[in-house]
């Protein structure tokens, strides 16, 4: 793609994630979303499960066609691997605004600074066609977002625990349990392992890159660690660290 079709794309791939989120407005919301009036954050969340479900497995299967990509993660890509970075971009545009326009800055600095660091990597990457492969890298994590987005919505759908043991001795339902082992799990492949490998790469690499390039992965890449370490502590903490104390306490 020359570069009005990949901002064609970029920009075409923002307004369709922009349209669905608006269908999603008119869909069956649940009633726990509703009295607490978290609409907004369903419908972003939903969408963010969308990007998800999409990029991971496109990423697959791009490096599932094309598995030489991963010899060469500078120069080489193909057509459908430059899509899926431009349609990514302009998803983390379509995110970006969402919050910045739904949600204080104190709740969504986070997310923020993480989408401008995203949208950064990835729009040098579709404009000069380099380090596609290293982009399309970063995308597998979003095969643990699927479960990551999941939990937010049972939890904003009010389906974590078992009916009528919220009060006494909350208990997780089997639904929440299942997607919160596969989330923890797939978090530590996905990410752990997929941020390892790429720092990995990024200093084995280092001197085929130039300089400022190799600042910005670097920045990018130790900031999303940080988050990314600072987000399974959190998750651990929420769901195996405080089952196991009510467990214990039942006893």
């Amino acid at each position: 793609m020359d570069l009005r079709s990949t901002l064609l794309v970029t920009g075409g791939s923002a307004l369709s994630f922009k349209l669905l989120n608006t269908i999603v407005r008119f869909l069956p919301t649940p009633a726990a979303v509703l009295a607490t009036k978290k609409s907004w954050k369903w419908r972003n969340i939903s969408t963010s499960l969308a990007h998800s479900s999409l990029t991971g497995a496109w990423a697959v299967l791009c490096f599932s066609l094309q598995p030489q990509m991963l010899e060469d993660l500078i120069s080489f890509h193909s057509v459908s691997s430059h899509s899926l970075v431009a349609v990514s971009t302009g998803y983390f545009i379509h995110d970006f605004w969402d919050m910045a326009l739904n949600q204080s800055f104190k709740q969504s600095w986070e997310l923020l600074l993480h989408h401008t660091v995203v949208i950064s990597c990835f729009g040098l990457a579709v404009i000069n066609r380099l380090y596609l492969g290293f982009a399309l890298v970063s995308l597998l994590v979003e095969l643990n977002s699927v479960f990551l987005h999941i939990r937010q919505l049972l939890l904003l759908s009010g389906q974590r625990n078992r009916p009528g043991t919220e009060v006494t001795a909350p208990r997780p339902t089997v639904t929440y349990m299942t997607n919160s082992w596969l989330n923890l799990g797939t978090f530590l492949v996905f990410r752990g392992c997929t941020l390892g490998w790429m720092a990995r790469w990024l200093a084995g690499n280092s001197e085929n890159m130039p300089r400022s390039i190799l600042a910005l992965g670097t920045a990018g890449l130790s900031l999303i660690c940080i988050m990314n370490t600072v987000l399974f502590y959190r998750l651990l903490r929420a769901d195996v660290l405080t089952n196991t104390k009510i467990t214990k306490g039942q006893h």
